[in-house]
């Protein structure tokens, strides 16, 4: 029973071996038999033998040694020997203008076994068979380039350009070839200069960028004539305000249209791609930021005084939310950008790393190097929501008497009574206590504190203050039932005695206090100067 067992086994393991070598080659009846024998000198024992010689072959001109690196069975054997060279060329000019080679992923290997691999890797410990060299898009539809292991009855594998691959060359030439108008230029601004580029586009590329620079000074001085002639207002501002953003998408449309007709080779066409994106992403989030900080400056009046009035309170409430949807906007936008951006730069296949093995470690290092970044964009969205801080609002904030200017993604802009700005990062700001005045009721009490002599008649200084609330201006004094005279303490010097002041807009309170506390005293400082004592008489040193 034992050596039965044994012997199972022994032919499941052999059977999973045969299998496995079966799997790691495409079995094929022919190949290539319209062309002459392919040279002993031409090395196509693993996909990184095959894209030198490629390259090598390419750089000679001889293109008749280099079909037998395609798989031309998709030709029948008459005319192999005419159209091979012919495809060979197309795909080595596809390769030079759009093909960003990995050599690390070309291992020079028969088998292709990547033996560095983790396993993690979709691939550790495998042979391979075919291996995914690049893909071209053509309206929204992949056409990869394989490099396949292919082999001829007992011959030994080698490794040539897919079948399918070899089959979509026509069609990726015709979009990705050089253009009409390039096939018009002289043979000299077609050789090759440097940097891997013809010289038709070490002229052409600065000669794009010039044009590009000048349709957006031409844009630029057409958006300020607009905004002159708008007059002083709304549509003024708007209009500057959409000028960068104007400029940004002139200069990406013209790249944009420049790199259309004229297709570019080698880093250049691989970089131009994600500039473009990167371009109308621009454009589109300096102009939401721009433009609807406008709508917000006209929405809330922050140079105005009335909006220190309590009936703008429902202002203050809206001008919150609009710029809360402002940053949800600019989120919603940088991501979609962000996708757009590594999509169109095509970032895994240049480098060579998969998406699946890099993405935690990725999320890890940009988690931790975002996260102070993250958590404010979180507060402040916080902050709008529950309309704790409003643009507009009166608070207290660690001592200083400021007006909420702005809630931004990582900061909120307070403006102290002096003029004065105060930048807190917005999870401090939510993090410390601080005091609204204008968060519910528009009413609120002031509290002015004077010390008194202990003999000091009450009814006398609360008729008087009465007197002075008649004085100030009646607008911003609130009801007549909730000013109070209070005798709040005592000590060595004398009483302490609280004058409350009802306001009717916590806006203007403080002034209004800060006025009522000097014409208060200048009448108490008239009384004792006709005798009533009012101010305490004791030496300081006696509270010791």
């Amino acid at each position: 029973m034992k050596l039965l067992s044994t012997c199972l086994f022994c032919a499941l393991f052999i059977t999973a071996q045969a299998v496995a070598a079966q799997e790691s080659v495409y079995e094929i009846d022919s190949l290539n038999t319209g062309l002459d024998s392919p040279p002993d000198t031409l090395d196509r024992s693993s996909p990184h033998a095959v894209m030198e010689a490629m390259l090598d072959l390419t750089d000679a001109g001889d293109f008749n040694k280099a079909a037998h690196l395609l798989n031309l069975a998709n030709i029948p054997p008459g005319r192999q020997s005419a159209e091979g060279p012919q495809l060979a060329e197309k795909l080595a000019t596809l390769i030079d203008r759009k093909v960003v080679i990995s050599w690390g992923s070309l291992l020079d290997r028969p088998d292709a076994l990547d033996a560095t691999a983790t396993s993690k890797s979709a691939v550790a410990g495998q042979e391979r068979r075919s291996i995914l060299l690049w893909v071209l898009d053509i309206d929204d539809r992949p056409y990869p380039i394989y490099l396949d292991r292919v082999r001829v009855g007992e011959d030994a594998p080698v490794w040539i350009f897919s079948r399918r691959s070899v089959a979509n060359i026509d069609k990726l030439y015709d979009v990705f070839g050089p253009s009409k108008l390039e096939r018009k230029l002289p043979d000299w601004a077609r050789q090759d200069g440097f940097w891997n580029l013809m010289w038709w586009e070490v002229i052409g590329l600065p000669v794009m960028l010039l044009i590009a620079a000048l349709g957006g000074l031409l844009t630029y001085r057409a958006m300020s004539r607009a905004a002159a002639s708008a007059g002083d207002g709304f549509v003024e501002r708007f209009v500057s305000a959409s000028r960068l953003p104007a400029v940004l998408f002139v200069i990406t449309l013209i790249i944009s249209i420049i790199s259309g007709i004229f297709v570019f080779s080698g880093p250049v066409a691989t970089l131009i791609p994600p500039v473009i994106a990167l371009g109308y992403v621009m454009s589109a989030l300096l102009f939401v930021v721009n433009a609807v900080d406008r709508v917000i400056d006209q929405l809330v009046m922050l140079d105005d005084d009335d909006l220190r009035l309590a009936e703008y309170d429902g202002l203050r409430e809206k001008a919150t939310k609009v710029s809360l949807a402002r940053r949800i906007l600019i989120v919603i936008i940088f991501l979609l950008g962000l996708g757009i951006v590594l999509a169109e730069a095509n970032l895994f296949r240049t480098f060579g790393f998969s998406l699946l093995a890099s993405a935690g470690a990725a999320t890890l290092v940009l988690g931790f190097a975002a996260r102070e970044v993250l958590s404010n964009i979180m507060s402040s969205m916080q902050i709008a929501l529950n309309q704790s801080a409003r643009i507009g609002d009166k608070v207290v904030y660690d001592g200083h008497i400021c007006t909420v200017e702005r809630i931004n993604f990582t900061y909120v802009l307070l403006r102290v009574w002096t003029g004065v700005r105060l930048v807190v990062p917005v999870t401090e700001f939510v993090s410390e206590t601080f005091q609204n005045w204008t968060i519910k009721e528009p009413q609120m009490i002031r509290e002015i504190e004077v010390h008194v002599a202990h003999d000091a008649e009450i009814a006398q200084l609360r008729d008087l203050f009465f007197e002075v609330l008649k004085e100030v201006d009646q607008d911003q004094v609130g009801s007549k039932e909730d000013h109070q005279v209070l005798v709040t303490g005592q000590d060595v010097f004398g009483q302490i005695v609280t004058f409350c002041v009802a306001c009717a807009n916590p806006n203007t309170s403080w002034e209004l206090s800060c006025d009522v506390r000097e014409r208060l005293i200048r009448r108490m400082q008239e009384l004792q100067s006709d005798g009533t004592q009012l101010f305490p008489d004791a030496n300081p040193a006696e509270g010791a």
